[in-house]
């Protein structure tokens, strides 16, 4: 079968790029399908998703992440162990062989945008050597109107070259491995190499994003969104890392999604820099989460790593024996319950999630706008014991912004746009603790997710707006005293604890943790944010 490739006007001259055994431009989702089975990039699964694996690299390369170092950028970008400086000549010698690497090969392109709200997106093309990634691109950025004429004018600004089989030559690229993802901001241009991962493809333009976007005066928040189905006054935004409950926190019958990962916040509201998910299903079930369960089982669904029966097709969502890290990435038109425009309004609720096992966070509790951004620059949960070889007790950890990897500039710069934003709109600010009460993980349980909900609920409805509130000793944030349906003893941690002096050594024990993980942001952020932190007794 032929496949009509439309070609713009805009072609690929500005990078080079000649020689090409065939160039597949903007495809539909079923043409992509017909390639990757073909050339055995995937399986077809019972009713419909493709299915594929990738290899050793089933998670981010997070090592392996460099940004250029240049005049244009040097200045403005945070130099640390996650933001590693890369050379600009190596990063042009090493694009330079990418390209003679892809001469007589066989790419799939399509053009896309990155922003849901027009004002603000950012033309996005995407040009990799495997079928199922294009699919990926289509899945996981906004796609253009499908006629002739929106094509040919669409003139790209960034540019994402991905090619799993090359990989660089550490000796000679001066990286650490064969893989790299390489972020070039003042070139536009994002290489990524010896990884099939595609989560790399999405991450690599949310972090140019988060360099961008501030200069534009828009916070980029790696979060949830979703709406009031009744009020679309009534936004919230959910920041949390993995573990920590975002995802399902934020899809309630009551509400209506906006996005699930990543999303900018402007001066007309939250919007999704996405037009799909890409959700983790490692033992997913139909009856905990069925709208996401219901997305396996479709047509257009990238399924990576998942166990399929190679006689039956049938899926095993249980199955981790290539990772825990299963994914499924699919358009937010295969769930019922989305905003179509990708836009909302100003926030009314900003939600910071946290899944403390050291058992000593109450459930809920409100932030002061200083309290909001120590908390937001501090971005904590907790590993549990198991997560990792050598993890024997909870272990805290930090991302900045609840999302270190992809923020390319100082945390400051996110937080004063938080506080400013706040501020403007008269957010109400929520730290949410999902982990464990009643003692540390291996003592304690985990918290009831009926008591977060209705917690969260009553938050988001206004209900603790004028309710007693108490001042936590060690944090300082406010607690409400009582709330109906939630046990009084579950809002006082340190009531849940049977060894109370435990629970006062545990609590100043992570205190010090905080105070040991802000030092790297002394001399940057005001004393009226280092002040809202934890008080060490």
């Amino acid at each position: 079968m032929e496949f009509k490739e439309r070609v713009p006007d805009y072609g690929l001259e500005y990078l080079g790029l000649h020689s090409l055994n065939a160039v597949h431009w903007n495809l539909t989702t079923p043409a992509l399908y017909e390639f990757a089975i073909r050339r055995f990039e995937g399986q077809l699964a019972h009713l419909g998703p493709l299915v594929v694996s990738m290899g050793q690299h089933t998670g981010r390369a997070a090592k392996d992440k460099y940004i250029v170092d240049e005049p244009e950028t040097r200045d403005d970008i945070w130099w640390n162990k996650v933001n590693v400086s890369y050379p600009e000549e190596r990063f042009n010698a090493l694009f330079k062989r990418m390209v003679a690497y892809l001469r007589g090969k066989t790419v799939y392109i399509q053009d896309c945008y990155a922003g849901a709200d027009p004002e603000y997106r950012y033309p996005v093309r995407v040009i990799t050597t495997f079928a199922w990634h294009s699919i990926f691109a289509r899945n996981m950025f906004i796609l253009p109107p499908e006629d002739n004429e929106a094509m040919r004018k669409f003139v790209p600004e960034f540019t994402v070259l991905h090619c799993p089989n090359f990989n660089a030559d550490s000796d000679d690229d001066g990286t650490r491995s064969g893989t790299f993802v390489a972020i070039n901001v003042s070139r536009k241009l994002i290489i990524i190499g010896g990884t099939a991962y595609a989560g790399e493809i999405k991450k690599s333009i949310f972090s140019a994003l988060n360099f961008l976007l501030p200069g534009k005066e828009i916070l980029p928040m790696h979060c949830s969104a979703n709406v009031n189905k009744n009020d679309p006054a009534d936004v919230a935004v959910f920041f949390g890392l993995s573990g920590t409950g975002k995802t399902t926190l934020s899809a309630d019958p009551n509400r209506v999604l906006v996005g699930d990962d990543e999303h900018g916040w402007s001066d007309k509201g939250v919007f999704n820099f996405e037009g799909g998910c890409y959700a983790k299903v490692i033992q997913l079930s139909k009856e905990a989460e069925p709208e996401i369960y219901a997305t396996t089982r479709r047509f257009g669904t990238i399924l990576e790593n998942v166990s399929i029966d190679p006689v039956t097709k049938r899926l095993d969502l249980d199955d981790d024996s290539l990772t825990e890290n299963t994914r499924a990435s699919y358009p937010l038109s295969h769930l019922p319950n989305y905003v179509k425009s990708g836009m909302a309004g100003q926030p009314r609720s900003i939600i910071m999630l946290t899944a403390d096992a050291f058992g000593v966070m109450p459930p809920l509790a409100r932030l002061s706008t200083e309290q909001a951004m120590y908390h937001f620059i501090s971005g904590y949960t907790a590993k549990v014991a198991g997560t990792e070889k050598g993890v024997t007790e909870p272990v805290a950890t930090f991302s900045a912004c609840f999302g270190a990897p992809f923020m390319m500039r100082h945390p400051l710069v996110y937080a004063q746009l938080l506080e400013k934003k706040i501020q403007e709109h008269n957010s109400t600010c929520w730290l949410v603790n999902t982990g464990w009460t009643g003692g540390p993980y291996g003592i304690g349980r985990r918290m009831e997710i009926q008591y977060t909900r209705v917690l969260l609920n009553a938050a988001l409805d206004g209900v603790l707006n004028d309710v007693e509130m108490y001042e936590d000793p060690n944090f300082g944030f406010q607690v409400p005293v009582s709330v109906p349906g939630v046990p009084v003893e579950v809002l006082n941690p340190r009531n849940t604890w049977a060894d109370k002096e435990g629970y006062d050594a545990q609590a100043q024990k992570l205190a010090r943790l905080f105070e040991e993980n802000f030092e790297q942001f002394k001399g940057k952020v005001p004393e009226h944010v280092i002040g809202a932190g934890p008080r060490i007794v």
